[in-house]
């Protein structure tokens, strides 16, 4: 989880291929008229997110029984807990990716998404980083985020 920019996708995809995991990305759960909205650079409101979040938690339970590495913004506790309704606090880790604005602000210029660099600092505001997280510094490699997950995992 994290703000746009920050990674998500990326190090998702990587963990579930080196992991064996399923792999979720958020974005695609967006309606039509999300997108339309960001695109034109107007920040999603919670009423915007919550049908985004639902249906996020309903594909979440079709792969229950299975691990699962999902791109999500996750942004505010409050959404956080809409995606983990109905599984154990246990079963979810939160991966928290933090970067620095200039970083962030460049990965958001140099990609072809419908998240537009002006709503950034509308994400680092509304940020509200879980306290039960990985933290990770998203200017790391792919292999070495891994490699503190899987320390992670061993430990807990």
């Amino acid at each position: 989880m994290g703000v746009s920019g920050s990674g998500k996708t990326t190090l998702g995809q990587a963990i579930a291929k080196k992991l064996d995991y399923n792999f979720l990305e958020g974005d695609e759960f967006h309606s039509k008229e999300n997108k339309l909205k960001m695109k034109k650079g107007t920040p999603l409101t919670d009423e915007d997110r919550i049908p985004w979040l639902k249906e996020i938690n309903q594909a979440l339970h079709k792969k229950r029984g299975g691990k699962i590495v999902l791109a999500c913004s996750a942004l505010k506790k409050n959404y956080r807990k809409l995606l983990q309704e109905r599984f154990a606090p246990e079963t979810i880790l939160w991966i928290y990716l933090n970067n620095e604005y200039s970083i962030l602000k460049a990965r958001m210029e140099n990609r072809n998404h419908f998240m537009p660099v002006s709503l950034l600092k509308s994400q680092l505001e509304e940020l509200e980083p879980p306290k039960k997280r990985l933290k990770m510094n998203s200017s790391l490699s792919i292999n070495k985020m891994i490699n503190q997950l899987k320390l992670h995992l061993n430990e807990h």
